[in-house]
């Protein structure tokens, strides 16, 4: 099996790691790229999980016993993990959400709801995913807020100067993308951060993509919000992390209520606790929080940076591969990318290609990717996305260049 050229580390023994990616499709190797919707799972992370079902399962915080105290500490063990791997200021910045998902509504929520008031405007972009849409449409109606969208252009990138021309003393919230889950597309978050800053408006960050493949440091991005996926950095479902100032938090009122975000209740009156636990409402889900620490352990062991670096490479050998291919069009060419190749091939349905594709053990992703308006934007109905892994090699994407010429073939 080839890999890029002076890879920063051994892909193959890395690749030995994750037990899914051992099996058979159809009796074809399994070739997996669909890295941006779901990564796999190394067996550390796999045994990290078992482990805790096996000796430590119990509710944390409030238990005497040994079971609840073990959970209790690599549960808080895993904050710190966080903390750590994005540089945040305290642990107590971050709260363990469901998702990206969660943590945006969280803060639409939380802090939207408290502070928009009619007229007030909200930016997001036009790349952005329907997580990063809906819950600010839903508080804009809801406060009669504006929201106004920075837009993009033909190679997928955002027009800056549009964006600062929306930006006015009305901002209050800016709310985009770090990578771009359907182009690939790096955006300058610094740059937007800073510009926000100008006119008072607090920003949040969506690092769903960004988080597995380039080092994130939110104390110098100065970001106020920042929000990731445990399932897209090698980590388990059902388990997120929102990043938040603590002196924005703590003016955040609950996104959830119930037990363990509370200090006393009575049916008068209640008292919250402080952030994170505040917004922490219930029963968490310790396995998936302690899965995602050991899954952030194992990313830097790797280094993030080295992955930065292997994957940078393996997307210029991808991009030239897959441009030999006639009928190949390219869904956003932006100068900084990661993680994503987006393409249409000749006239035919992406549905259709990958279908085919996974009779040859290709798993890739085809359809609008929770982004239609990117699809409006270009004026396609869907495109085909290859997005890569720390695990995938050259031979993945010269597999995926054959396939596809097969495909056309069949469809034609």
């Amino acid at each position: 099996m080839t890999t890029v050229h002076q890879a920063p580390y051994d892909v193959n023994a890395r690749r030995a790691q994750f037990p899914i990616l051992q099996q058979k499709i159809h009796g074809k190797p399994l070739i997996y790229l669909d890295n941006a919707a779901s990564t796999q799972k190394p067996d550390v992370v796999i045994e990290k999980i078992k482990e805790y079902y096996l000796q430590d399962n119990a509710n944390i915080h409030r238990g005497i016993h040994a079971l609840s105290e073990r959970a209790t500490s690599a549960y808080e063990e895993a904050r710190h993990i966080v903390q750590r791997f994005i540089n945040a200021k305290d642990s107590k910045e971050i709260v363990f959400t469901r998702g990206t998902t969660e943590s945006i509504n969280l803060v639409a929520s939380s802090y939207g709801r408290k502070n928009l008031s009619s007229g007030d405007e909200v930016l997001i972009s036009e790349m952005e995913h329907h997580s990063n849409i809906l819950p600010w449409q839903l508080i804009c109606e809801e406060r009669e807020a504006k929201l106004r969208v920075i837009p993009i252009d033909d190679k997928g990138e955002l027009i800056m100067e549009e964006y600062l021309k929306l930006l006015n003393e009305r901002t209050k919230i800016v709310a985009v993308t770090h990578t771009s889950n359907s182009l690939g597309t790096v955006n300058p978050v610094e740059e937007i951060i800073r510009e926000a800053k100008k006119v008072g408006a607090v920003v949040l960050i969506d690092g769903a993509q960004s988080t597995p493949h380039a080092p994130i440091d939110v104390r110098q991005m100065d970001c106020d919000f920042f929000t990731f996926s445990g399932h897209k950095i090698y980590g388990p479902t059902g388990v997120g992390v929102l990043y938040g100032k603590y002196e924005l938090l703590e003016t955040m009122t609950p996104y959830q209520s119930g037990g363990g975000m509370i200090t006393d209740v009575t049916f008068e009156k209640s008292q919250f606790q402080a952030p994170p636990e505040r917004f922490e409402a219930g029963t968490p889900n310790m396995a998936g929080v302690i899965g995602l620490g050991k899954a952030l352990e194992y990313v830097e062991e790797i280094g993030i940076e080295n992955i930065a670096k292997y994957e940078s490479d393996l997307l210029e050998f991808g991009f030239k591969e897959l441009s030999k291919i006639d009928g190949l069009n390219w869904v956003g060419e932006a100068s900084n990318r990661a993680g994503v190749l987006s393409f249409t091939l000749e006239n035919h349905h992406p549905h259709d290609i990958a279908a085919i594709l996974d009779l040859e053990g290709i798993a890739i992703r085809a359809g609008h990717h929770c982004t239609q308006p990117i699809m409006d934007h270009f004026k396609v109905p869907a495109t085909i996305r290859a997005s890569v892994g720390l695990y995938t090699t050259e031979a993945d994407i010269v597999a995926l260049a054959s396939a596809l010429e097969k495909a056309k073939s069949i469809l034609a």
